[in-house]
């Protein structure tokens, strides 16, 4: 791929352990309130790149449930803070990386998620009420992955997504939204999940979605806007998902992913030469994951975990 660079794959595993153990890093303090978020990134990461066995599972595990709310059944992104499903699907992908969910009070997570659907079939974030279609997709992925998906009315949270959808072929926040690569990698899993992919129009999506592309061969969110590694992932995964992923340069958008590395100190950045983190390096590397990049393991673009832990998960089929 490209022009002979390579990924720096035992710099990023080791870049992704020590922002772990710093603390009192930049880094770490930006991310205090996402840490949960934070740790499903870099333990997706090491898991891609053959390397989970960095960690030590039971600390992991412990700190993941330390973050849990058993009044409520959801997860907050840190110790202390207040739940949401954001943090709540995060811990429950992690806990799948491990195979761990026997860790969970299934049912519970599972009614805490169902609890959050209004009637229109949207989902809120939490007990606040903030309406988003990354909720929707949130709530359909924990819940498809803790086989409980039979606890929500899914054909109104599909008519809701549905409902979303622009006339460019895309999907916004909300009905009325502005299409935008996130949200499309949401609304488009989220109907993948479901079996519900025939809502979307895959040639005037998949249009839209390969405009992405920008000359540097990386992808943009939304016309006009710079490229960014993280779009290797929201844009990728969607045009898989829908068939039309033979549409963009893959190529290109690799030698971008891997011009954005700190090939010295490891970590990848949303664009060459800006500081890296742990966020864009994992959507880097899941990127080039979707691609087929040598080295990598095969990711689900669905569920965003790697193959193999979602086909433990579906071929268990713990009811």
């Amino acid at each position: 791929m490209g022009d002979g660079r390579e990924l720096a794959a035992e710099k990023h595993v080791r870049y992704i352990v020590t922002v772990e153990k710093k603390k009192d890093s930049f880094e770490s303090l930006v991310m205090e309130h996402i840490r949960l978020n934070g740790a499903y990134w870099g333990l997706t990461t090491l898991d891609l790149l053959h390397k989970l066995d960095a960690v030590e599972p039971d600390e992991v595990i412990q700190w993941i449930m330390s973050c849990y709310h058993p009044e409520s059944g959801g997860f907050g992104g840190n110790v202390g803070h207040d739940a949401h499903v954001l943090y709540t699907l995060s811990a429950v992908q992690v806990l799948c990386l491990f195979d761990r969910l026997d860790a969970l009070d299934v049912d519970k997570v599972a009614d805490y998620i169902a609890g959050l659907q209004n009637d229109d079939g949207s989902f809120s974030g939490d007990i606040w009420g903030e309406v988003d279609t990354r909720f929707s997709y949130i709530a359909i992925c924990t819940l498809s992955l803790l086989h409980r998906l039979h606890k929500i009315n899914v054909q109104k949270a599909v008519d809701y997504i549905v409902s979303c959808k622009n006339l460019d072929g895309g999907f916004g926040a909300m009905p009325g939204g502005e299409s935008h690569a996130g949200q499309i990698f949401c609304c488009v899993g989220a109907l993948a999940i479901t079996g519900s992919l025939h809502h979307v129009d895959r040639d005037l999506l998949g249009w839209w979605l390969c405009e992405r592309q920008c000359k540097e061969g990386g992808l943009n969110g939304r016309p006009e806007k710079l490229a960014d590694v993280c779009y290797s992932w929201w844009v990728l995964s969607s045009l898989i998902m829908i068939d039309r992923v033979h549409w963009i340069d893959k190529d290109k958008l690799a030698k971008f992913i891997l011009n954005c590395q700190d090939k010295e100190n490891g970590g990848i950045s949303d664009r060459p030469d800006n500081a890296v983190d742990i966020y864009h390096t994992y959507f880097g590397v899941a990127g080039l994951s979707l691609m087929e990049y040598p080295g990598v393991k095969p990711m689900d673009p669905a569920y965003a975990l790697p193959l193999d832990v979602v086909n433990r998960i579906f071929l268990r089929k713990e009811h």
